[in-house]
């Protein structure tokens, strides 16, 4: 959705989450393009301003295939910063497992950490996610589209959990957010029957996970189990982030991914 060339160090990619899109990423975008980088931030399948609708995806693959179309465009000898928010966690292990080379560092943001041994759900089945009765989940809406037996299971965030996930952020982007989330999916059934990540794609691409310990969603020691299960390059840590971090510490975030890409990526 949004791009920007300018005689940058790095080109970062964002990766929002479930229900979401490029738009939650409004803030850091301006920050990360004022400190010189190159920023791309896509709406997934069926997600923000993109024109197909949820019922339209079959499975995991179609709703990321944005996300690996733009992998493989890049230019030959190109590689990207790419950052993946909560359930982005996901999309961004699957193309990082398709294009080790074109990635030089993973960032996960309060994001879901798959690891190489285990199907790809293995990270919800701890606090059983995928279970739409859970109270966790408050009045998100879930329901089925196309095939009822091994169709997606679709989900709605609701304004209650809505509010869990912006707990800190500003009020006009908890607001803004009641207007702009689209269904999406965990693609818990699907992701449980597949295959795990490679240890010579996803394992071999340097990751840093980003821990946000105001975050009421994916609480601060889920996300710790989940790098203990997985243990990654480096650990970064946002005391008073909720959920959202571009949102309620964006500069923090920004000051993290530049010092990231700094460490991680060659100059092109």
């Amino acid at each position: 959705m949004a791009d920007s060339s300018c005689d940058s160090s790095h080109h970062i990619v964002l990766v929002h989450g479930a229900c979401h899109g490029a738009w939650s990423w409004y803030k850091l975008i301006s920050l990360l393009r004022s400190a010189g980088h190159r920023v791309t931030a896509l709406d997934l399948a069926a997600s923000g301003v993109d024109e197909r609708r949820f019922s339209d995806l079959r499975n995991f693959a179609d709703y990321n295939q944005p996300l690996i179309d733009l992998l493989a465009a890049l230019p030959q000898g190109e590689r990207i910063v790419l950052v993946g928010h909560s359930l982005g966690g996901l999309n961004i292990a699957f193309a990082m497992d398709r294009f080790p080379h074109k990635v030089a560092v993973g960032v996960f943001v309060t994001a879901f950490l798959p690891d190489t041994v285990h199907p790809p759900s293995f990270v919800y089945n701890k606090v059983q996610l995928e279970d739409p009765t859970l109270p966790f989940w408050l009045d998100t809406q879930f329901g089925t589209v196309g095939d009822k037996e091994n169709g997606p299971l679709s989900m709605l965030f609701g304004p209650k959990f809505v509010s869990l996930l912006y707990n800190r952020s500003p009020p006009e982007d908890s607001a803004l957010a009641m207007k702009l989330v689209r269904p999406s999916s965990l693609f818990a059934k699907e992701l449980e029957s597949s295959s795990s990540l490679s240890a010579s794609g996803y394992g071999s691409v340097a990751k840093v996970y980003v821990v946000c310990e105001k975050d009421e969603a994916l609480q601060a020691n889920f996300q710790r189990w989940m790098i203990e299960n997985y243990p990654v390059n480096e650990v970064r840590v946002i005391e008073e982030a909720d959920h959202m971090p571009m949102l309620s510490t964006p500069a923090k975030l920004s000051q993290y991914i530049s010092e990231i890409a700094d460490k991680n990526a060659s100059f092109e």
